[in-house]
């Protein structure tokens, strides 16, 4: 329970920490996301150089000081190495892959078409007013989910209601709102497909097809500008990164710390990591962008197909059976949303592509610095494909020398050699140990050795032999080296070494706000179950025999009308009469009665005399009425 209150405590202490560095880089005119302030707080602690004792709960001091280092960082606007890191947060926090990404736009489309489905399925109408609004909304639901036309374009929502009224006429509204919800929402989407299809085979046949795009060909034209531009760009970045490591070369051969005031050795590392991730996104874009070529290839070839069979089935018949020709409108349609995939997917990528240049602008401005181009003029660059080259030859790391750890797997001798997961990104491991580290791609052609299911890569057979005489030494340099530059960590994939740093998306979850309270409702159907009752289902067979009878008496009677001969000359008659008029009647009235009120009194109750022997005397007692008379 201690360590539970202990985490949620440091939790608590860290949200406080970033929230402070928010404000702060906000007040002095600098916007940053909490996802970035997280990793460079973890990242600043990880530091060596700033002595922050991970294992105990920091100091008021130690605090502030955290909070000062990392808005100095924060606001270091010629540093690549934080380019780097937004350029990393920025493409995690943006970048899916293709199945989630097609997924959760589906998703999307789903919840915006929500109202207007609602309001369909939830429907009783009964009136023609109401059953022709009803109509229209199911015409607005088809054209917002097909994607064709806007539903505020008269021309597009003729067209639309057209092709709906083929296939699903305004009669069969009353059917329709028999159906459970599960199967309203089902024919929506049967209708939608139908529908789209009919429009599109239209649009084909040159007799509609109003707001309509010719997506194959716009793909066609956008998908190879898309992958030339990609290409170029990762052309630029591998250029770049081979010009940094030959000044990084030169300057470790010179025991050179700096070429000029803005050029030292770690402005220049930091540079040549900003292009090799720039290198690896591209990568990504390009590799997505191929696919997606391929996809729009197989498409097309799907649509054509489809509409010649559409065609021959057709051929300019007045009737063809639903059977026949339903199932290849929504196989049509189904290839069209395809289409729509592609090009919501394609426009993603490129936004993606261009937001990532702006994180390249201070390794430019370095690779355009006096000093560096006077150093560059000097050497000779060796590019990444003349390491290869060098290498044609077959040279690998033979028997004799591997006097070390590791187990060793060869091109020619181990199946889907090509799918081992490389450390470092296939990065040579050797290069990376180095104090004066560089980023320099591994040729698996020497071979790849294994160490604790782990599975390196070098660039040269020399560095295999060096890396597997030592392999812990060479692994924790490097990771001492990624704590320096903390960028590497995500770049090289370093986070199964680094426990207390977390990926971006993970990042992202432990820094966002406290989720606030929301009301939320559910409905359900009214009648979900469908219950078959027949109302004039009887069990007695004598009332049965009563309506038969009732039946057969009705054959036998006759309505007959009779018409004189002067009927022609009826005519119709008016009467006029007073309005009755209000009167009061009284018959009653009111009257009461008295009743006289009784008035007795007795006499001779006191005094009463004794006789001469003392005795009492008998009382004379008299009663006298007073009463009045009823007529006084």
């Amino acid at each position: 329970m201690s360590g539970t209150a202990n985490r949620i405590q440091a939790e608590g202490v860290i949200k406080n920490i970033i929230r402070e560095i928010v404000q702060e880089c906000a007040s002095r005119g600098e916007g940053v996301s909490e996802t970035l302030v997280a990793f460079i707080v973890k990242a600043v602690v990880l530091e060596p150089e700033n002595d922050f004792q991970v294992d105990r709960v920091l100091a008021s001091d130690d605090v502030q000081r955290l909070i000062d280092l990392c808005v100095k960082r924060l606001l270091d606007g010629k540093s690549s190495s934080l380019d780097t890191i937004k350029m990393q947060v920025y493409f995690d926090m943006n970048y899916t892959t293709r199945d989630e990404f097609l997924t959760e736009h589906r998703r999307v489309l789903e919840t915006r078409l929500q109202p207007i489905l609602r309001e369909i399925t939830d429907n009783r109408a009964s009136s023609k007013d109401e059953l022709e609004s009803l109509y229209r909304k199911i015409v607005s639901s088809v054209l917002l989910r097909s994607g064709l036309g806007s539903p505020t374009d008269i021309s597009v929502v003729r067209e639309a209601t057209a092709a709906l009224q083929s296939v699903f006429p305004q009669t069969e509204l009353g059917n329709f709102l028999s159906l459970s919800k599960r199967d309203k929402d089902r024919q929506l989407v049967e209708l939608t497909q139908i529908v789209t299809g009919i429009r599109l085979f239209n649009k084909e046949c040159g007799k509609g097809g109003e707001g309509i795009d010719n997506l194959p060909a716009i793909l066609n034209e956008a998908i190879p500008a898309t992958l030339k531009e990609i290409q170029q760009q990762i052309d630029d970045a591998v250029d770049s990164s081979e010009k940094f490591i030959a000044v990084l070369d030169t300057m470790t051969t010179l025991s050179q710390k700096q070429l000029s005031k803005d050029s030292s050795k770690q402005r220049i590392q930091e540079s040549m990591i900003n292009c090799r991730q720039l290198e690896l996104y591209l990568t990504i874009l390009l590799t997505d962008v191929r696919q997606s070529a391929h996809e729009v290839e197989d498409l097309l070839t799907q649509f054509k197909t489809r509409l010649d069979l559409l065609k021959t089935t057709i051929q300019n018949k007045t009737a063809v059976p639903t059977a026949q020709v339903y199932p290849q409108f929504m196989h049509l349609a189904t290839i069209w949303f395809g289409f729509q995939d592609e090009m919501v997917l394609l426009s993603v990528l490129s936004n993606i592509l261009y937001s990532l240049e702006p994180y390249t602008l201070n390794a430019k401005e370095l690779l355009a610095d006096e000093a560096v181009r006077k150093c560059l003029m000097k050497i000779s660059i060796v590019s990444d494909k003349q390491r290869l080259q060098a290498n044609n030859g077959g040279v690998v790391v033979q028997a004799e020398e591997r006097n070390s750890e590791g187990i060793w797997y060869y091109q020619d001798t181990t199946k889907n050699f090509d799918k081992l997961p490389l450390m470092y990104k296939g990065f040579c491991a050797y290069n990376l140990a180095l104090n004066d580290f560089k980023l320099i791609h591994g040729d698996p052609r020497i071979g790849i050795v294994q160490i604790n299911d782990r599975y390196y890569t070098f660039s040269e057979p020399r560095d295999a032999v060096l890396f597997c005489r030592k392999p812990s030494a060479f692994i924790e340099s490097i990771a001492n080296n990624a704590k320096l530059n903390p960028e590497l960590i995500q770049l090289l994939d370093l986070h199964t070494q680094f426990t207390n740093v977390a990926s971006y998306g993970d990042l992202a979850q432990v820094s966002s706000k406290p989720q606030m309270k929301a009301d939320f409702g559910t409905q359900t159907e009214t009648h979900f179950y469908e219950k078959n009752i027949v109302k004039n289902y009887e069990w007695n067979e004598w009332e049965l025999r009563r309506k038969a009878l009732k039946l057969a008496n009705l054959r036998r009677r006759l309505t007959k009308s009779v018409q004189t001969n002067t009927s022609n000359f009826r005519r119709e008659n008016f009467t006029q009469v007073y309005l009755p008029k209000d009167k009061n009647i009284q018959t009653k009235r009111d009257n009461y009665s008295n009743v006289p009120q009784p008035k007795i009194y007795l006499t001779g109750i006191r005094g009463h005399q004794r006789s001469n022997d003392g005795q009492f005397l008998p009382a004379n007692v008299r009663k006298i009425d007073l009463t009045a008379d009823i007529d006084e």
